[in-house]
């Protein structure tokens, strides 16, 4: 266990600015108790204060994988929280991608959290608290990444925190004896009982950092953002979270049916069977990149053959995130949600010209396509690539987005607000990426970095961005709207008026090279329901 006891030991016999350096870092008042034991963070060079990878659950290994996460063992001495914890157990990024922010070592002991705090920050302060999932299909992610720090978030007031969660077979993996030996009778969805965990963690000890357990703002981006759908229906959730923040997904997109957990354990016999194991404890004892090797990811490559999502479990999802929206039995809070310009892509996003916007659109829509076609016009191939990324948007990440609205505002009483960010990162002259953004536009995840103020994280190894005064401008209004939203519920300020959707008035603010708000059109998105493709195509275009 790592102890500040060893640093006020190694102070002692030090002189000098290393003596000096070392003194400086910690928090004035430290160590924090909690309910597992003692922590000492560091003061950062803004003033604001961190502790790095705080245990929040045990470590999910050896009998512990795939199981329910289990609580900390409480320890002794002070847990110097200095340092961010590994990343669960997953393949590495290239390192040309557009979003590589170094290398982070990697281990199934991976279950710790990171906070954020003022630095005025004390116990009781009552301060909102924003609680952040990372993105990454699933398969992929890690809290440590510098495009999720809480730094600036917490410069302007509240209390920032994020967490590692497990992925992939061994975040996801169902199995009929798995679901034998749990006291719930399921399997899966290990991922989402970890975030559940860190959830729980927040609201047991959050206090002493200065945060409201009682305003508490869960946000995502992409399978972060399913992720917050997806606890808005989960009763596990309840209560544990007041309001609800997403960046492109849901699990009320009509278009992305979630996997029951008889089909998924069928999923889990095939992961046995393809790692030789003749039983589930000697899953348990294969070495965990063996199991990875298993895994399919089409983000980095479409390595290994297997997909492992997250499922309808019985146990933290007792039904699809629709059917528990339908019944009226979500958890209702207040939600924003939102999207990006261009991150949708399919076969009328990508056509060239007319006369094969014009076939993509029959090959998609059948005898609907008439109809489509009045709705998306387009009368020169110019037109036709405009109308194919809108209706690539309206059709795909927007039509989820819309969604989750009508649903929420069906059976909830809480408002909803919706955004669109259309503005384009000023890409520096001549960089190049393995994943090519700066074709994209608006491309997926590209939003976050202006909600969090991390704009320099594209920065840290070369110059991959030229921000200007604007995009530094429409960052501070943008995360101004995100702590009004943690502190009240309205996202709305003296900048930014912001409408709640409804249904009769489906309005969204657009984030772009003005700031605005826009309505939906309505016939448009009334034309995109579950059973209007005839045929199914990509969905969305990763970062």
């Amino acid at each position: 266990m790592r102890s500040l006891f060893l640093g006020a030991a190694l102070a002692t016999l030090l002189t000098g600015p290393l003596q000096a350096q070392i003194v400086a870092q910690r928090v004035p008042g430290d160590p924090v108790q909690i309910d597992s034991g003692k922590v000492a963070g560091k003061v950062l060079p803004s003033g604001v204060k961190a502790y790095f990878g705080i245990p929040f659950a045990a470590p999910p290994v050896r009998e512990l994988r795939w199981r329910d996460p289990q609580p900390v063992a409480a320890w002794q001495g002070v847990y110097n929280a200095d340092r961010k914890g590994p990343e669960c157990i997953q393949v590495l990024r290239r390192k040309n991608l557009n979003h590589y922010f170094g290398e982070e070592s990697t281990n199934e002991d991976c279950l710790t959290l990171n906070v954020w705090a003022p630095q005025k920050a004390q116990a009781g302060a009552k301060l909102p608290v924003v609680v952040f999932f990372y993105g990454g299909g699933y398969s992929i992610g890690s809290s440590g990444s510098a495009l999720y720090d809480g730094e600036n978030v917490a410069k302007r007031g509240a209390v920032f925190v994020n967490f590692n969660y497990r992925l992939g077979i061994l975040g996801n993996m169902a199995h009929p004896e798995l679901a034998a030996e749990s006291p719930h009778h399921s399997s899966g969805d290990y991922g989402f009982l970890d975030q559940v965990a860190a959830l729980q963690w927040v609201q047991r000890n959050i206090a002493r950092f200065g945060g409201d357990p009682r305003n508490v703002t869960i946000s995502g981006q992409s399978a972060g953002a399913s992720s917050v759908s997806a606890h808005t229906a989960s009763p596990l959730s309840k209560g544990l979270f007041h309001r609800a923040f997403a960046m492109s997904g849901t699990f009320l997109d009509p278009g992305r049916p979630m996997m029951g957990r008889a089909e998924a354990e069928k999923v889990g016999l095939e992961v046995q069977k393809a790692s030789g194991a003749a039983t589930l404890a000697e899953m348990r004892n294969l070495p965990a990149d063996k199991l990875l090797e298993l895994q399919k990811d089409c983000q980095l490559g479409c390595a290994g053959t297997i997909t492992v999502p997250p499922i309808v479990d019985g146990w933290f999802l007792p039904d699809t995130v629709a059917n528990i929206y339908a019944a009226g039995k979500q958890n209702d809070v207040p939600v924003l949600d939102g999207f990006t310009h261009d991150e949708s892509s399919n076969a009328l996003r990508t056509a060239a010209n007319l006369d094969e916007y014009q076939a993509t659109a029959k090959k998609l829509f059948g005898d609907k396509s008439e109809r489509f076609l009045q709705l998306y016009p387009a009368s020169s191939d110019a037109e036709a690539k405009e109308m194919g990324k809108t209706a690539a948007r309206e059709g795909l990440i927007e039509l989820g987005a819309h969604s989750w609205a009508a649903a929420h505002s069906r059976t909830g009483k809480a408002p909803f607000y919706m955004f669109m960010f259309s503005r384009v990162h000023p890409f520096t002259p001549g960089v190049k990426f393995y994943d090519n953004p700066a074709a994209i536009g608006a491309y997926h995840t590209s939003d976050l970095p202006y909600f969090f103020d991390t704009l320099d994280a594209f920065n840290m190894f070369r110059t991959t961005r030229d921000w200007t005064p604007f995009d530094r401008e429409l960052s501070a209004r943008m995360m101004d709207s995100l702590l009004a939203f943690a502190r009240t519920g309205n996202p709305a300020t003296r900048a930014t008026p912001w409408p709640r959707w409804t249904p009769e008035q489906q309005q969204l603010v657009e984030f772009g090279n003005e700031t605005r708000v826009l309505g939906e059109n309505r016939e448009r998105m009334a034309f995109h329901t579950p059973d209007t493709l005839t045929s199914s195509s990509p969905r969305l275009s990763r970062d």
